[in-house]
Formats: C-alpha cells, sequence, structure tokens
C-alpha cells in the first residue's frame, strides 16, 4: 500500500487561513474611518482578504476538492472558538472586585462572538465556495491560462456574497440601513483592492508552490457539491 502524500506547504496554508478567518471574528466590531473621508470600515479588513488570498492559492494549485476540505475544516474550528468564547462568558465573575472590570471588558468582546460567528460562518462558508468555484470553473475553461484575471473574479464573487450575507446579520439594529449598506459595498471595494494590490506577490507564490510542489491541478470530471467533504 502507497503511502499517503502529505504536503507542508498545504498544511501551512491552510493553517493561516484558518487563523485568519477567527482571528478576523474578533476585529470586526472595531470600525475605523478611512482617511477623514465618510466612509468606515470593519478591522477585519486588514486580515480577513488574506484567507480569500490563500482560498485562491489552494484552489490554483490543489484544486477545488482541497479548498472545500480547508473551508469546512475553518468553519468547525470557527464554531468550537465561539463556542468556547460563549463559555468563558458565561463563568463566574472573579473574586477579587479590582478583577471584574477585566471580566466585564473581557465579556463585552468575546459576547459578540458568536452572533459575529454566526454570520462570519455562513458568510464565508457561502463567499469562499463561490469563490472557489468560480476560480476552478474559469481554470477548466481556460486551461490555466490568465491566473490574474480568475482571481480577481473570483474574489469579486466571493467577497460579494460573503458581505451581502455577514454585515446585515451582524449591523442590523447596531448600525442604520444605509449605514450597513455603504459598509457592505466598501468593504468588497477595499477587499477587493487589497487581493489587486497583492496580486504580484499571490502570482509569484502560485508559480513557486506549482514548481515546488510539481502540481498544477486542472478540475475535469469532479462534483463541485460542497457537501461532499471526504471527496479530497
Amino acid at each position: 500500500m502507497s503511502k499517503p502524500v502529505f504536503s507542508t506547504r498545504f498544511l501551512v496554508m491552510a493553517v493561516v487561513l484558518i487563523v485568519c478567518l477567527i482571528t478576523s471574528n474578533f476585529f470586526v466590531p472595531r470600525l475605523w474611518q478611512v482617511a477623514g473621508l465618510p466612509l468606515q470600515l470593519s478591522g477585519a479588513v486588514l486580515l480577513f482578504p488574506v484567507s480569500y488570498i490563500l482560498n485562491d492559492c489552494i484552489t490554483e494549485v490543489y484544486g477545488y476538492r482541497k479548498a472545500r476540505f480547508v473551508i469546512w475544516l475553518a468553519f468547525l474550528l470557527s464554531v468550537f472558538v465561539a463556542l468556547m468564547a460563549q463559555l468563558v462568558c458565561f463563568l463566574p465573575a472573579p473574586l477579587q472586585e479590582s478583577s471584574r472590570p477585566v471580566a466585564d471588558s473581557f465579556n463585552s468582546l468575546f459576547a459578540m462572538v458568536p452572533r459575529t460567528t454566526a454570520a462570519s460562518l455562513v458568510a464565508f462558508l457561502v463567499g469562499s465556495t463561490v469563490n472557489a468555484w468560480i476560480m476552478s470553473r474559469m481554470k477548466v475553461a481556460s486551461r490555466g491560462r490568465d491566473f490574474g484575471l480568475r482571481a480577481i473574479l473570483s474574489s469579486v464573487g466571493g467577497e460579494l456574497a460573503d458581505s451581502v450575507i455577514f454585515f446585515p446579520v451582524v449591523f442590523a439594529g447596531v448600525l442604520p440601513l444605509g449605514a450597513v449598506l455603504q459598509l457592505a459595498v466598501t468593504q468588497v471595494c477595499a477587499k477587493v483592492l487589497y487581493e489587486i494590490i497583492a496580486l504580484p506577490l499571490t502570482a509569484w507564490f502560485v508559480r513557486y508552490t506549482k514548481k515546488a510542489e510539481g502540481i498544477d491541478t486542472i478540475d475535469d470530471n469532479i462534483s463541485y457539491n460542497p457537501f461532499k467533504i471526504k471527496e479530497i
């Protein structure tokens, strides 16, 4: 029986993608104004696009099925972190009076995580699947050409699906509807711009990884069913 092939590069990309997703959930509530303009973004914009860039890289090099597996793994681990955060918030207050402001501050941040993460999980699952699907289908159609165009268009589709789900759920009742829509549109534009700026580095990394791994997967005759997780 042949031994399963283990890729350190694939493992590192998967771990970094998952860490970016989970960490972004804690950054979402922190809004900031864009360069004095009447626009604001979530703190997650600094980190979350990295997960989509890595999604592009994994799909481009290893194929849709590997990307689907990582997306679901990120989903399950995010659920675990959200549940643990909520459990810690439910713990009794500390004995020392001086420690209670710290506990209250902790709870004020992490108590938001379940709602944020619930929206993030659904949005990430849909957005990342759309991103990987567009990337894969366009690669099959072009037979591996035009990586830059595929990376940008897949990011537009994925980020749009993500934001349309995420921001109305997280900020409904917190911000006016107009502000929520403006935040969603601004966030999509900022994330796509982020990925365009990073595109030269992303393209170099993809070329390097393909050469180092000796593979360049084109997803001929595969199932795009997002629930067939065992097919990797």
